[in-house]
């Protein structure tokens, strides 16, 4: 076959702009960080959200002089710092830190103004943490076959507190009573803290508690913990069982947390990302902190993180159509 010169001038030319813009990419990842980064957190200071991402950063910046601004963001399910990095310049320098609401929203909300995955580029999820099925000591239950038993018995009276509509803790219910085939009555709440002091009081009858907020009142007593919604016990509550070893193989929520950068990052700076946070998180004195907290240390790679993200919207898309949550 005879090859033109034409065309071999195109091939050439093609192949050095590609070349061009590897090196170049190269180069830009090897010189970044070279500015101060800015990490938008969609949570108040002090949250899950915000500890999420503090604690690694704050290794990151011992170990590689990282300047690291935290900016945190709260609001709207955490939709008003999603929009602010969709729209960011994609250059390595504005990232986010993301909870479950990134998944769930789409579902939950009738318009949104980003993607959550086109808009961005995934980093690594930061950590797992799971929740706890508590009750008042005063309800007659020491099982989660008791309560459903229960909440039969009462035809939908028993009543559930949620951090809010639409959040994992009002989600992860509304699963749980698909599978069960029960009903109880949904009474939203403007955060875990007020939820769980109604139900120490007794106001409802149970609610599916952050394992940080709900575990020192398992411990004093004040509330009862019937299971957690991890896959295996928590170290933290060992005698506790999971939801799905007590009659219900393969239920699991997961309140994680993970990092994303607008789309159209350099793969470069994703992949330089990724490495850094990852090695971080396997750092014992991070994951001691993590678990002392109740969360598990994650660090997976950007691929593994972005089939999460689409398989968590997956999941929840149905329960949220089912139970017909919307945003408050």
């Amino acid at each position: 076959m005879r090859i033109s010169g034409n065309w071999l001038r195109r091939l050439c030319s093609g192949v050095s702009v590609a070349l061009c813009a590897l090196v170049a990419g190269e180069a830009q990842a090897q010189s970044y960080p070279n500015k101060t980064m800015r990490i938008i957190v969609a949570g108040t200071p002090g949250g899950g959200t915000d500890f999420s991402v503090r604690v690694p950063v704050q290794k990151l910046t011992e170990l590689l002089g990282w300047a690291v601004v935290i900016d945190n963001r709260p609001g709207a399910a955490g939709n008003l710092a999603h929009e602010i990095v969709a729209k960011a310049t994609p250059d390595g320098y504005t990232l986010l830190v993301v909870a479950p609401s990134l998944a769930t929203n789409a579902s939950v909300y009738r318009k949104l103004s980003y993607d959550p995955i086109r808009d961005f580029a995934p980093i690594t999820q930061l950590n797992a943490g799971y929740y706890l099925l508590i009750v008042p000591p005063s309800l007659p239950v020491k099982t989660v076959k008791e309560f459903i038993s229960l909440a039969k018995a009462k035809k939908g009276t028993l009543t559930y507190a949620s951090p809010g509509s639409g959040q994992l803790g009002h989600l992860g219910m509304e699963l749980l009573k698909t599978l069960a085939d029960f009903d109880a009555v949904h009474v939203p709440y403007k955060g875990d803290s007020p939820a769980i002091v109604d139900v120490i009081a007794g106001q409802v009858d149970a609610f599916f508690s952050s394992m940080p907020g709900g575990r020192p009142h398992v411990r004093s007593g004040r509330v009862r913990a019937l299971a957690v919604t991890s896959g295996k016990r928590s170290p933290l509550l060992p005698d506790v069982p999971t939801v799905a070893e007590s009659g219900f193989p393969g239920y699991e929520v997961n309140g994680w947390h993970g990092l994303l950068a607008p789309a159209g990052t350099p793969k470069q700076i994703v992949a330089r990302l990724h490495a850094e946070f990852s090695r971080s998180l396997r750092l014992p004195e991070v994951m001691e902190r993590m678990a002392e907290n109740g969360v598990e240390s994650v660090g997976n790679t950007p691929a593994e993180f972005g089939a999460y993200i689409n398989a968590e919207m997956i999941k929840w898309a149905k329960v949220i159509k089912q139970s017909g949550a919307r945003a408050d």
